[in-house]
């Protein structure tokens, strides 16, 4: 690693430990960070963004361990589900737990979670535990793909050249469904839908698909396996 880019690094990582904000890269888009833990912290995200606080921000971790303590994944089939689709450029809406603030989900039960496919963001968040995963740009504008094309101010920016997908991921809920008749007594199953379709879109389909049909876990109705 070039020292300019490890130095830039350390910047990143004691900004957001101190409650700060950095501009990242990831496979997708630049991203906004700040501990995803501190209230604090994501208010500023919000002002920067100039978002409104009804609208949730998805968080990033670097590992599935990390990504257990902020969500709730109960289920092996589902762990194993994740397991194909991270790292990489999708954004698993899971149930939240109790130590993620009401303040970045904007009061839903459900988080927005990435485990980003770039070494750079992976590095930031070792060291910095959960930060918030939202585009670096001012709300309803176009998410940057390049560092150049950032406007946000920002504690650190760090360059990270083109983005490898240059466009937003895509969006997967996961919710629980109540067995009715005789499945009843099987407890309850997932349900998983497509909100958004965005990067590497018709892979995360094959493996849903794949899934639904090789092993009958998840409860799919066709359009929302078409992510309609």
């Amino acid at each position: 690693m070039q020292p300019e880019l490890e130095t830039l690094l350390q910047a990143a990582i004691a900004a957001i430990k101190r409650g700060g904000t950095v501009v990242y890269p990831t496979e997708t888009v630049y991203g906004l960070g700040a501990d995803a833990l501190l209230e604090g912290a994501i208010a500023k995200v919000y002002e920067l963004k100039q978002r409104e606080r009804s609208k949730p921000l998805s968080l990033a971790v670097s590992s599935f361990e990390m990504l257990q303590r902020v969500a709730v994944v109960d289920d092996p089939a589902l762990l194993d589900l994740l397991a194909e689709l991270l790292p990489g450029p999708v954004t698993v809406l899971l149930p939240k737990r109790v130590l993620v603030p009401d303040l970045l989900t904007a009061g839903s039960d459900l988080v927005g979670v990435r485990f980003p496919d770039n070494e750079i963001a992976l590095r930031i968040i070792r060291e910095t535990g959960p930060i918030t995963a939202t585009s670096a740009n001012i709300s309803g504008q176009k998410p940057p793909t390049r560092a150049e094309a950032v406007a946000l101010d920002a504690d650190v920016l760090i360059n990270g050249g083109r983005c490898k997908y240059s466009m937003p991921s895509t969006v997967v809920a996961v919710t629980s469904v109540t067995a009715t008749g005789e499945a009843a007594a099987q407890t309850i199953k997932p349900e998983i839908k497509i909100l958004r379709r965005g990067a590497r879109y018709e892979r995360v389909l094959h493996v849903l698909r794949r899934k639904a049909t090789g092993e009958g876990i998840y409860r799919f109705s066709l359009s929302e396996l078409r992510g309609e």
